[in-house]
């Protein structure tokens, strides 16, 4: 279960490095649209125990509680092809009492062209219910330590996000 340090600031994004495979890839030899969602979650899952040491079976376990997906909103802008290395990014960019959103995309390993780009938007929800709740106190804890600041969440757009990814890694690219 996360513990917040006091004082230790947490990465805000997060970074994998993952090799598309022929198992996942279309007749064309790109990703096949659905399992860009088992790269973004599997590269998630590992990233938030090794930096957060978070583990989401233990919410399960300790709370029976869980998140589940809501909604999606995906874009896929280039391919991801067969072999290729590819960097996957996510980060929580919203949360309230109930709710987090996390902002996934991937790029191809120089970090120049942006692949594909996504929003899941989830729902804390008791697992004998099935209702909705409020997060604990050590998981609001985990979503404040590790949700990226200055995004006004409410106020952007899914496209305008993609324009804003897009310019960060313009940016990055310039001042190497």
């Amino acid at each position: 279960m996360f513990e917040k340090i006091p004082g230790k600031e947490y990465p805000k994004v997060t970074e994998s490095r993952a090799i598309i495979r022929f198992q996942d890839c279309d007749p064309l030899q790109h990703l096949n649209n659905s399992k860009y969602f088992d790269y973004y979650f599997n590269a998630r899952e590992d990233q938030a125990a090794k930096l957060y040491e978070f583990k989401f079976s233990e919410i399960f376990k300790n709370y029976r509680t869980s998140w589940v997906v809501y909604q999606h909103q995906i874009s896929y802008i280039r391919p991801a092809l067969v072999s290729e290395w590819v960097k996957i990014f996510s980060r929580i960019i919203f949360f309230d009492d109930d709710t987090v959103v996390t902002e996934y995309f991937m790029t191809d390993e120089s970090k120049t062209e942006l692949k594909n780009f996504m929003w899941t938007t989830s729902k804390y929800v008791s697992v004998e219910t099935g209702r909705r709740v409020p997060h604990q106190k050590s998981v609001t804890d985990y979503l404040s330590a590790t949700c990226e600041q200055g995004i006004d969440f409410k106020n952007t757009t899914f496209n305008q996000r993609i324009k804003a990814v897009k310019q960060e890694l313009l940016e990055k690219q310039s001042s190497l």
